[in-house]
């Protein structure tokens, strides 16, 4: 069995909402260019609220201090998407907020993480 490579953090692959697209299998597959570059994406409320304030992550939003009471973060889809999942995109962001994006992504590309899970 092969060791796989290390990926290296990139920053820019911090997906909005606070997933890590560079271990997304649709990123790797190449079928996806990431949430920053994904143009298509025009249906994500996140990603738009965070274009349009000018927001690298929703850790950086000065409207809700707790992502959760974000109508646009904390909808049907994404608590559909954190079940299915096992997906916690608030931890994610806390940790963004604690680490910074540097930190964020160097452990989640350290220990190929697309999300931190939820505590159960």
């Amino acid at each position: 069995m092969t060791t796989p490579q290390p990926l290296v953090p990139d920053t820019a692959l911090i997906a909005y909402c606070g997933l890590y697209c560079a271990t997304c299998r649709s990123y790797i597959k190449g079928k996806c260019p990431g949430c920053a570059k994904n143009e298509k994406a025009t249906w994500c409320k996140t990603r738009t609220c965070c274009i349009d304030n000018s927001y690298g992550s929703c850790a950086d939003c000065t409207t809700h201090a707790n992502a959760m009471d974000c109508k646009k973060f904390n909808n049907v889809i994404a608590k559909v998407f954190s079940v299915v999942f096992n997906s916690d995109r608030k931890a994610c962001l806390d940790m963004i907020k604690t680490s910074g994006r540097d930190g964020f992504a160097a452990y989640m590309a350290q220990n190929r993480l697309q999300t931190l899970k939820r505590r159960r």
